[in-house]
């Protein structure tokens, strides 16, 4: 980390110029990727051909200002290296999402959520500038107040789609060091989606403040919220990186503490609770697997190759089975209408556990690509497993009865997984007229793909 007026070895400008040189040499008529260790996609498709972008050295923090509270970081900077980058001086984002390779241009692009949402809103919205590589190979600086205002305000939820950002200047909290939790258990949808808009309006519960919330869903009668508060001391701490497991605990526990980084990363380490389906949860397996990695880039690097080579399909087809659907989502739904969605789901998906988090947008303008309503609070539910499907069918299913489903409740899907949508749908949802406006501005010769194609046809 570097202090206010200095930059980290290495000069940002040159990797730019570097960068940009690079990109005018690839083919015009290729497509262009990013060639970078991790991804937190799961638009699974066929390995590219051709030479990638490579943008590997935008990874650091480059100059922070704690008067200003701000922190100028490059796009391929992962939360976890921005967080250890930042913690030791007492700050973190104002949103940090719960897996540690998740990328700040990623969460920017892509979207990003976590438990202090409710009052922070989205990761893009605690960002002041932009500076990105558009499809047209040029450089800008975008903000809200200058010419590329408007490409600021659509860059979120544009999927690398209109160009790759390389640096961010992003707001940061001061933090305290350990957070005490409580788990309260409420035996209908109802009754915890009454409890989450009581507790974003007053910011408190049972008179004690929440700095942290997101829930958990094991079944139609049992949800949790859990409420998070920054506190100086703890009488214990817990440690969910060894044999314990952190969402387990809340049915177990009222009452918990975590250290601040222990508390940012309590979700990696099973990736919620997704490493129960590779064996790591299992007490003899557990003991055995590397406490190096259990996070949630290796366990998806093995759901990669899975999916790469089809293992599962073919032993489930040897078996005389049905394939399972990868049902990998994360829906924003208004929080009156969340227990109508939960009912569809248990009845219809039946996916258990499911992580809520609720979100406000701090920006009364609105961000066109991902047109939530300002004024609305939303709860996203997060769900990631596999259906059965029926012998002979194909994939599809379970997810378009979701999609129609949150349509019709008002809400919002998420694009880093497998979509379904018709063209026309997909364009009223996701705002066409403002989408086209910034792809012929600033990729007017389509080099990079476009959202429908990348996000639906997996191009």
């Amino acid at each position: 980390m570097a202090d206010r007026g200095t930059v980290a070895a290495g000069s940002h400008s040159d990797e730019v110029s570097a960068l940009v040189a690079q990109y005018g040499r690839l083919p015009s008529g290729a497509p262009v990727r990013l060639a970078k260790p991790t991804s937190n996609l799961f638009r699974f498709r066929a390995p590219s051909q051709g030479p990638g972008l490579d943008v590997g050295r935008f990874n650091r923090v480059l100059e922070v200002d704690s008067a200003a509270r701000t922190a100028q970081v490059q796009g391929m900077a992962t939360y976890e290296s921005i967080v250890d980058a930042l913690l030791p001086s007492g700050y973190i984002p104002f949103v940090v999402p719960q897996l540690k390779t998740i990328t700040l241009g990623g969460a920017v692009a892509g979207l990003g959520i976590e438990s202090t949402s409710f009052r922070n809103g989205l990761p893009h919205e605690s960002v002041r500038e932009m500076e990105i590589l558009t499809g047209s190979g040029e450089v800008v600086r975008a903000r809200p107040d200058n010419e590329h205002a408007e490409l600021f305000r659509g860059f979120p939820n544009s999927y690398g789609t209109l160009g790759y950002a390389l640096r961010l200047e992003i707001e940061l909290e001061q933090v305290k060091p350990y957070v005490r939790l409580r788990h309260v258990r409420f035996g209908s949808a109802r009754e915890c989606a009454t409890a989450i808009a009581e507790i974003c309006r007053d910011r408190s519960y049972d008179g004690e403040p929440v700095d942290f919330l997101d829930g958990t869903v094991f079944g139609a009668r049992e949800q949790y919220l859990t409420l998070g508060s920054y506190v100086d001391k703890a009488p214990f701490v817990s440690d969910y990186t060894g044999q314990q497991i952190y969402y387990r605990s809340i049915q177990q526990r009222q009452v918990d503490y975590l250290g601040i980084r222990d508390y940012l990363w309590r979700w990696d380490t099973d990736w919620f609770w997704c490493s129960r389906a590779l064996g790591a949860q299992h007490p003899l397996v557990r003991r055995f697997w590397p406490q190096q990695y259990r996070r949630s880039d290796v366990y998806r690097r093995i759901v990669a190759w899975d999916r790469r080579h089809a293992v599962t399909d073919r032993i489930a087809t040897l078996r005389g089975k049905g394939l399972n659907e990868p049902v990998i989502q994360d829906v924003e739904i208004p929080v009156d209408r969340l227990p109508e969605f939960l009912e569809f789901f248990h009845r219809d998906i039946g996916i258990a556990p499911v992580w809520l988090c609720p979100v406000q947008l701090r920006d009364a303008k609105g961000w066109p690509l991902y047109p939530m309503d300002p004024d609305a609070l939303y709860v996203n539910v997060g769900f990631w497993a596999t259906v059965p499907l029926r012998r002979g069918e194909a994939p599809g299913r379970f997810n378009r009865a979701i999609e129609r489903a949150v349509t019709e409740l008002g809400g919002h899907k998420s694009l880093y997984s497998d979509s379904y949508f018709e063209e026309a749908e997909f364009w009223q949802l996701y705002n066409r007229p403002a989408y086209q406006q910034l792809k012929e501005h600033y990729d007017p010769k389509g080099r990079l793909p476009g959202l429908y194609e990348k996000c639906v046809g997996k191009k």
